[in-house]
């Protein structure tokens, strides 16, 4: 039999017949057996619709932003409050492939506790032996309490014969974002523009090519807020910018370069994708609108503070690889990874080189940025950008009409529908519907403790008196509930020797329990209740004896519905009275709800129940006993 060539299998490949959407449908809707199709279709945050399988988006243009073969820059978080230790991690950083630093200082969006000291001595050692003209990016994120760390860069370049165009460095002039985070302001807006336009015109006539002003998404993604609500944001506070600089005798042409974005990139592929071209399409409307010849917006990504968890934080790793993948596919300029162990204080060598080499793989060995605007063409993540385009752009003229986006701060608008969109994603952490391996599903209360550096923040004065107060936009972490119930478990440990307990009474056989059993386990540890397994009984008795020795306040009956029918009224009775202070059921509440809450059974725990609640009581429970 001779060699198949290229020919035969194309000609092998075209016997099949073609296959269509209606093909597919046929297939799904045999599935479904009557159900309706619209069980497949899943919603955002924002309630835009998701749908199970898209057509081909025919005549799609690519997304301009960042060009074919143009790798972003690989950002390296520079934040650790000794200025020699933060040098340190600079050079080695750079000796090691990033060829970019994010400065955090204390008091930023963003510096999660840590940061650098904002003084020019501080400044003149992180910079010790750091060529900036040689190449780098250097983005800084500066508070009010550390906003004189920008002057200080500038005067340090100056001081050293530095030629300012020839550095690249983002300014990190908002106090916009700043003032959403803290939920006041000690100036009016009106107060604000000469100073933060002062300072911009006072960079740019030192020669420095900017930008230096940012529209910085995190301030609502950090917050629990939507993609929507994010991209509304960054373009309210980018006009916001504009409109300021312009009012100060400079050019919109020029003012245009001087601002920036910064969204957020977490682990939801194809939303996280959609967002970062969204944005490239909704800036140049704006361009548009204001006779402006559109050039490509730059769009720096950090990947997301509040998809982070404590527990198991190695998962981290594959969050932020996600993160970094859609971000970059979605055509940012420039990628900073937060450390995996961020979330448990600063991340020590380790951590970093992992985040760093997150993005010089998916560079260097998986190419991402080989190809402009990858996503063009396909169907589903079209369709989600047209989608976050057209909300996003609603809500960005409901603020504008209020007056701009600091007067929507002021009339808490952008704050409430944050807040609404932050309870029902947190809604959905505590229902385990939206799930944080580690923390919300699969638990370890075994794992090891993971190392982070021994380092003291810098403490600095709050900047002014809070004159203007509204409703502040304050960062979160979704696992932090859960986190809480797992330290709770480990003080309790610490004190007694023992973590409070479920006892897991296992009916039937393995074949009848298994499930359900490996659902409750989970269950319970994700708050750091120990689940105590067992073999299987059928004989009350033998149930309530092997209860009584564990240990346990708890206990929940797991097995199949067929087996609770003529056992788990029986069991509930039995462990009952073997001293059992609270029972549970694995399962949903079925026609012998009445029968099992009179044997003693006193909540039914199943996909979709309250877990947060649950735990929280049992903690009451058994801390009560």
């Amino acid at each position: 039999m001779g060699r198949m060539t290229k020919t035969d299998e194309l000609t092998l490949a075209a016997e099949f017949p073609q296959a269509t959407y209606e093909d597919w449908r046929k297939l799904v809707d045999g599935v479904l057996k009557g159900a309706p199709f619209e069980k497949l279709v899943s919603k955002t945050s924002d309630g835009l619709k998701i749908d199970p399988i898209y057509r081909r988006a025919r005549g799609a243009a690519p997304v301009a932003g960042r060009a074919a073969a143009a790798p972003w820059q690989i950002m390296q978080r520079i934040d650790h409050p000794d200025a020699g230790a933060a040098n340190a991690q600079a050079l080695h950083d750079l000796e090691n492939g990033a060829n970019g630093l994010t400065l955090v200082f204390a008091g930023a969006n963003g510096a999660y506790g840590f940061g650098l000291e904002p003084s020019a001595e501080a400044i003149e050692k992180v910079f010790d032996g750091v060529f900036i003209d040689a190449g780098i990016s250097i983005e800084l994120q500066i508070g009010p309490q550390s906003r004189m760390a920008a002057i200080h860069v500038a005067e340090y370049i100056k001081r050293k014969g530095l030629s300012p165009a020839a550095c690249d460095i983002r300014f990190g002039l908002d106090p916009i974002g700043a003032c959403a985070v803290w939920g006041s302001s000690p100036y009016a807006w009106a107060e604000i523009v000469p100073t933060v336009t002062g300072g911009i015109k006072g960079l740019a006539a030192m020669g420095f090519k900017g930008p230096f002003a940012p529209a910085d998404g995190r301030v609502i993604h950090d917050a629990g807020g939507s993609e929507v609500q994010e991209l509304a944001f960054v373009l309210a506070v980018g006009v916001a910018y504009l409109r300021a600089v312009e009012s100060a005798g400079i050019a919109l042409e020029d003012a245009q370069g001087m601002i920036y974005a910064r969204l957020s990139a977490d682990a939801d592929q194809f939303l996280t994708m959609a967002k970062f071209r969204a944005l490239r399409l909704l800036w140049a409307r704006i361009e548009a609108a204001s006779g402006l010849a559109p050039k490509p917006l730059f769009i720096a990504a950090d990947t997301a503070w509040r998809m982070l968890t404590q527990r198991d934080p190695y998962v981290n790793m594959l969050r932020a690889t996600m993160a970094t993948f859609s971000a970059g596919l979605g055509g940012a300029n420039a990628i900073t990874v937060l450390p995996h162990t961020l979330a448990l204080g600063l991340p020590d060598a380790f951590a970093r080189r992992v985040a760093r080499n997150t993005q010089l793989v998916l560079l260097e060995e998986s190419n991402l940025a080989k190809v402009s605007d990858p996503a063009a063409g396909s169907g589903g993540i079209e369709q989600l950008t047209q989608q976050l385009c057209e909300a996003a752009w609603s809500l960005f003229q409901e603020i504008e009409k209020t007056g701009g986006l600091f007067a929507s701060l002021e009339q808490d608008l952008i704050q409430h529908k944050v807040a609404a969109t932050r309870a029902a994603r947190e809604a959905n952490i505590a229902r385990r519907k939206e799930v944080l391996t580690g923390a919300t599903e699969f638990p370890n209360l075994q794992e090891a403790l993971v190392a982070v550096l021994n380092a003291k923040p810098v403490a600095l004065a709050r900047s002014g008196e809070a004159k203007f107060k509204f409703e502040a936009l304050s960062p979160m972490r979704l696992a932090a509930p859960f986190e809480a119930l797992r330290d709770r478990s480990d003080q309790i440990l610490k004190k007694s020797g023992a973590r409070p307990k479920v006892f897991l009474a296992n009916l039937g056989t393995p074949a009848n329990f298994t499930a359900r059993a490996t659902f409750a386990k989970s269950f319970f540890e994700t708050g750091g209740i120990e689940a105590i397994d067992t073999e299987g009984f059928t004989d009350p008795a033998a149930l309530a004896a092997v209860f009584r020795t564990s240990g346990a306040a708890l206990a929940c009956l797991c097995s199949q519905d067929k087996v609770y029918a003529g056992q788990a009224a029986a069991a509930a009775k039995a462990l009952q009275a073997a001293g059992a202070k609270h029972i549970y059921l694995a399962g949903r509440a079925s026609e012998q709800e009445a029968a099992l809450r009179a044997a003693g059974v006193n909540d039914f725990i199943f996909a979709g129940s309250d877990a947060l609640t649950v735990l929280q009581e049992a903690y009451r429970l058994t801390e009560g006993a």
